[in-house]
Formats: structure tokens, C-alpha cells, sequence
């Protein structure tokens, strides 16, 4: 081992010379004076340089000099004998935090701290400093606190949670080597604490431990310090930490906030649909009530043509109206998951050929001619027949609204794969649909207007309530369109074969 003169300077062994072996603790116990050596006269010397103290400063600069000189010389000199493990030094101190802390800056608190949020005074950041040592609380507090932060010392892990859950912190300075419960377990812990996991960890320690360092940080430290601290090194950690818990902060908050408006707007929408359920159940009894009455107005009047237009016209809306309230409030049910299907077996060639007739009058007004394209073989399917009839009326309606005179339409059925589906298809040679709105033509009181035209191609609810009943069957419908080519809907439901 090389000699340490007096003069602090010492004279070097030839390289490559063994260095003295000691333990851990041993090592951390001649680190630690040095290092609180070493800070205290860095704190006192920038406290007299404020106060333009300069000789003084000078004098303090040179015994911090000194001592870093007589701690690389510990450094060079001395290894531990096992450098992987940690052995926590004995407590050298029995105080409670509160005899261990003169600092005024330094807040401390007492391991019986009661459970409520206790206010710190307006700072840059709360800091939390966790360290058995006093001498290294007190200097890091006034370091701290020179900083602008407002910090709490305690002296053990047991303390350090009670301070944690007292009120909120910003940054955790944790020492390693502490005795009972050392820095590790303390990180441990907090981190699997899913009320303190978000605070960010500084890690601190006297020794040079990488492979301590790699455990820290996997654990879930945001950084490590090595004492003694490097002042500028220390400020710029201690910030980076605090600017990381602010952005977390802010982040929750963030969410925290839209979740809350999300509940909100989920209750708004509630009443809103209740609203409307309401208007429209109550709208469906007297326009019934008037449709009924038109109806039995033509079978026993004497009407003359013009006065049998009108009504056949006033019976034509009617039931576009009475089929709109019925969209709309069979698609809030089966929204809701609150509408039972009657299912019964079902023939597909039945329930479309009954499709077709209810809108051959429609198609006959345009001359479009509809064409059905039917194997002799499909599987049969259980199906609400009501429903299903509803969603291929509605398909076919769509068709032929935006098909031009003289045009075509097909409805086509084919056996799905291995028979365990049957896939009905409703195709047009009208306008199209936008490549833009394909994805949004099944959402409920969405209108696409065509390019050509500019006309609107629904009232938002036929193609929403198709979607839903198919979907309520345990089916999926799909549509395949370009501007000018016209659409094909295509909607497949399951076999009961």
C-alpha cells in the first residue's frame, strides 16, 4: 500500500501494486467523513461568497481541497473484499429525526406521524431524504433547500413511509447502506406501491457499486448518485427527477380530467337518448292512429283520383315515418343489449322474395328491374323473421333510392364456408358511395352525401339498425363500393345446420 504523508500528497507505489483489501463498511465508514468534509466546506464556502466573505471562502475551498485529495487517496488505495455484497453499517445514532435535524430548512418527522396531508411551504419541489447518517441529512437538506426545495429528513425506511404517506413528495433521495431495512428493500417496496410508485428514486451511496447501480435501476431508481455530491451533478439530477414528476403529474391530471368528462358526457348522453325514446314511443301511437285512418278513408270513401293520390301520397309517408321511428328505437335497443329476438328457422328464398314485393312498387316507379340470383341449395338459419325481412327491405329501399331510371338491382344468397353460413348480398348500379364515408355509413344519424349530386343517402338510421340486428344475430355485414360503380351490401349470418 502506498504511504500517505502528512502533506496530503503522497508518494505512489510503482504501478500495478496490490491495493489493500477492506470490507464494505469499513470502506463506506472512511468514505463517509471525507464526503461530509468535502460538502460542507463546498456549502460554506458558496454561503460566504454570497455574503462577500472571499478570504473566508478561499480558506473553506482550500480544506474542501484537501479532503478530496485524501479521498482519492482512499479510492486508490483501498478495494473492498467483496465488492457484490452489501453489509449495513452499524446505527450510530439512537436520536429521533427530530434531534438529528437542527436545519430549519430541513422538515422533520417523526416515525409516529399522523396519516394526514401536512402542507410544506412553496418550493421548487418536496423532497424526501432518506439516510441514517445525520451529518449526510443535514447536508444534503441545506444543499436541497438552497436549491428552493422544501425536504423532509428521516433516518430509516420505516420513517421514510410514514413520511410518504403523510403528504406528497416529489423526489425520494435514497441512501443504500442503511441498517434493518436497507436502500434496496426501501425501493422495493415503494416501487411495488401503486400509491408511491409514480415518485421518481435517487439512489445515493458512498460506495462505487456498478453492479449496485445496475440493481437499482432495475428495480425502477431513475438515477444514482455517488457521495460525495458533485454540486452541479446533483442540481441537475435533483431537476431532471423533479421535471419528470411534474409530467407525470400533469399527465394524470390530464386523464384524470378526461375520464371525468367522459362520465359526463356518458350521463349527458343518457338522458339525451332517454329524451328521445320517449318522444319518439309517444309519436308512434297517434301517427298509426292517422295512417290507420287514411287507409280506411280509401276503402270506404268515394274518392275521386286526384283525392286517392293524395291519400295513397299521405300513406306513403306515414309509413316512412312510422318506419323510422321503429328504426330508431329497435337500434337504442339492441344498442343497449335490451331488445329479445324472436328466433324461429327461417327459408331465405321466403324472406326475400317477401323483401322484394314490399318495395316492387318503388322499384316499378323508377323501372328498375330487381333481380334475384338464389342457389337451389341453402343452409336454413334461425333468425327473427320480422327483423331480418326489415334488413334486406331496407338494403333493397337504399338500392333502388339511389339507382337511376332504367337501372338494376340484385339480391343474391350463397352458402357460406363448409355450410356454416349463408351470405345475402344486395348490389345496385346507382352512384356509389365515397371512399371516405365507408366507414362511417352503419354508425347511427350519420348522412353521406354522394359527389354526384350532392344528395344526402339516408336519414342515418336504416343501415345502422342493419348493422346491429345482423350483428344481434351473431352475423357481420360489409360494403364494397366506388363513386360511379355502384354498392354491394353484404350482410352473413350463421346455419343452424
Amino acid at each position: 500500500m502506498k504511504a500517505m504523508p502528512g502533506n496530503g500528497s503522497g508518494s505512489a507505489e510503482p504501478d500495478g501494486a496490490p491495493r489493500a483489501h477492506v470490507s464494505d463498511s469499513l470502506l463506506h465508514d472512511m468514505r463517509t467523513p471525507l464526503s461530509q468534509i468535502i460538502g460542507y466546506s463546498e456549502l460554506l464556502a458558496e454561503q460566504a461568497e454570497d455574503d462577500g466573505l472571499l478570504a473566508f471562502a478561499k480558506d473553506l475551498n482550500t480544506i474542501r481541497t484537501a479532503g478530496k485529495i485524501l479521498l482519492d487517496l482512499v479510492n486508490e488505495n483501498f478495494d473492498s473484499s467483496d465488492n457484490q455484497k452489501t453489509v449495513p453499517r452499524r446505527d450510530r445514532n439512537e436520536q429521533t429525526i427530530a434531534n438529528r435535524s437542527s436545519d430549519s430548512n430541513a422538515v422533520a418527522l417523526p416515525s409516529d406521524v399522523p396519516q394526514s396531508k401536512k402542507s410544506l411551504p412553496q418550493a421548487t419541489g418536496s423532497i424526501l431524504v432518506v439516510d441514517d447518517e445525520e451529518q449526510n441529512r443535514d447536508l444534503v437538506s441545506k444543499r436541497l433547500s438552497r436549491l428552493g426545495n422544501a425536504v423532509v429528513a428521516v433516518a430509516s425506511g420505516s420513517e421514510a413511509f410514514s413520511a410518504l404517506r403523510s403528504h406528497p413528495f416529489d423526489l425520494v433521495l435514497l441512501d443504500i447502506m442503511m441498517p434493518d431495512m436497507d436502500g434496496y428493500e426501501v425501493l422495493r417496496l415503494l416501487k411495488n406501491d401503486p400509491e408511491l410508485n409514480s415518485i421518481p428514486v435517487v439512489m445515493i451511496s458512498a460506495l462505487s457499486d456498478v453492479e449496485g447501480i445496475a440493481k437499482c435501476i432495475a428495480a425502477g431508481a431513475d438515477d444514482y448518485l455517488s457521495k460525495p455530491f458533485d454540486a452541479t451533478l446533483l442540481k441537475a439530477r435533483v431537476l431532471a427527477s423533479l421535471d419528470k414528476k411534474r409530467a407525470h403529474d400533469r399527465e394524470k391530471n390530464l386523464f384524470d380530467q378526461l375520464q371525468e368528462n367522459y362520465k359526463r358526457l356518458q350521463i349527458l348522453e343518457k338522458q339525451r337518448d332517454d329524451l328521445t325514446n320517449m318522444i319518439v314511443h309517444d309519436l308512434r301511437t297517434p301517427l298509426t292512429s292517422v295512417i290507420g285512418g287514411l287507409r280506411t278513408l280509401s276503402l270506404i270513401g268515394d274518392l275521386n283520383t286526384q283525392q286517392q293520390e293524395i291519400a295513397d301520397i299521405s300513406i306513403s309517408g306515414g309509413d316512412e315515418l312510422l318506419g323510422m321511428i321503429n328504426d330508431l328505437l329497435d337500434v337504442e335497443k339492441m344498442a343497449s343489449g335490451s331488445l329479445d329476438l324472436d328466433l324461429v328457422v327461417i327459408s331465405v328464398p321466403e324472406v326475400v322474395a317477401s323483401s322484394v314485393a314490399q318495395v316492387s312498387n318503388l322499384a316499378r316507379e323508377k323501372h328498375i328491374d330487381i333481380v334475384i340470383d338464389l342457389p337451389e341449395y341453402l343452409p336454413i338459419i334461425n333468425a327473427d323473421e320480422s327483423k331480418l325481412r326489415r334488413v334486406i327491405t331496407n338494403l333493397l329501399g337504399n338500392a333502388i333510392k339511389f339507382t337511376p331510371l332504367n337501372g338494376k338491382v340484385i339480391v343474391a344468397a350463397k352458402s357460406g364456408t363448409d355450410n356454416r353460413s349463408v351470405e345475402i348480398s344486395v348490389t345496385d348500379t346507382g352512384e356509389g358511395i365515397p371512399s371516405e364515408a365507408l366507414e362511417s355509413v352503419f354508425e347511427k344519424f350519420v348522412q353521406v352525401r354522394t359527389r354526384i349530386g350532392g344528395r344526402t343517402m339516408s336519414n342515418g338510421l336504416g343501415l345502422a339498425f342493419c348493422k346491429l340486428a345482423i350483428e344481434a344475430h351473431g352475423g357481420s355485414v360489409t360494403v364494397v363500393s366506388a363513386v360511379g360503380n355502384g354498392s354491394t351490401f353484404t350482410f352473413t349470418l350463421p346455419s343452424s345446420d
